[in-house]
């Protein structure tokens, strides 16, 4: 899979690449990257990238000139091409305007084998940018930041880690908080049988919850012991044990989250003991 950064800074990009996971696909030519310098595709002797806005207003706006010669150099296909279902290609702008970046989305843009991101700065791109160039505008969070790299950082870690063969278990990544999966959701569910042993599973799917607590050795530390639960071997009992922490965490943490996910009879039940308790507190 390729993924191109489009930036007025492609020096930032040399660290947050070059390790973990990300470096480990790129090692195993899993994922290729490159960057582009768009002051490479500026015309005068001070390379300039942005301009004042028309009409007024505080700050400065990326030039469309810039980013369209970047792209037209980069031979990617039309934009009418790149708006199928199957594309195989897509251009994104990185904007505070844009739908909000998900694990969904995520795992829908793995799909494609090329992902073109595009970093605004300042106050923003030429709209142009986004009417005629790029397929989509996304954000990674109602907030501010002073660009868009950070984001693209942010996507091409995101959808990296979903290319098969990135991750040393397929499986994590089915598990880990917000991943909605069919098969993976309910309590006392086993996995999904894709690339698996047939042996039990204590393990559960998010299902578009949080994720549950996880503890490692030693088994006592400093007074605090791992729940003993997770330490007699039953695979029933520790499945359901994380459902029901999944459950705890997410109506703590994220209650907005039990909106969009489907959830079994069992997990009505435990959410109903949950918030049970939680008024008798």
């Amino acid at each position: 899979m390729k993924f191109e950064i489009l930036t007025i800074f492609p020096d930032f990009f040399r660290g947050p690449l070059d390790y973990g996971i990300v470096r480990r696909a790129r090692e195993a030519r899993l994922i290729e990257i490159l960057i582009h310098d768009l002051r490479a595709f500026t015309h005068d002797r001070h390379r300039t990238v942005d301009d004042r806005p028309f009409g007024g207003g505080e700050g400065m706006v990326l030039k469309p000139e810039p980013i369209f010669e970047c792209l037209e150099t980069m031979q990617v296909s039309s934009r009418g091409e790149r708006l199928l279902e199957n594309a195989k290609e897509t251009v994104i702008l990185l904007s505070p305007q844009g739908r909000m970046f998900t694990q969904d989305v995520a795992q829908e843009l793995v799909h494609r084998g090329r992902l073109v991101l595009i970093c605004g700065r300042y106050e923003g791109v030429d709209e142009r940018v986004s009417e005629h160039l790029a397929d989509r505008e996304i954000s990674v969070g109602d907030f501010v930041l002073s660009g868009g790299e950070l984001g693209a950082a942010i996507i091409l870690d995101t959808v990296a880690r979903l290319v098969p063969g990135a991750l040393g278990n397929e499986a994590s990544a089915r598990q880990e908080s917000f991943t909605v999966q069919a098969g993976f959701s309910h309590v006392g569910q086993k996995m999904a049988n894709v690339g698996h042993t047939s042996e039990p599973s204590s393990t559960c799917g998010s299902g578009g919850l949080l994720d549950y607590p996880h503890y490692t050795r030693p088994a006592e530390f400093r007074g605090m012991t791992v729940p003993e639960v997770l330490l007699n071997g039953n695979h029933d009992e520790i499945r359901r044990w994380r459902r029901r922490k999944a459950l705890e965490k997410t109506l703590a943490n994220r209650p907005d989250l039990l909106n969009g996910t489907e959830l079994s009879k069992e997990d009505r039940r435990l959410l109903a003991e949950i918030q049970a308790g939680e008024e008798r507190r």
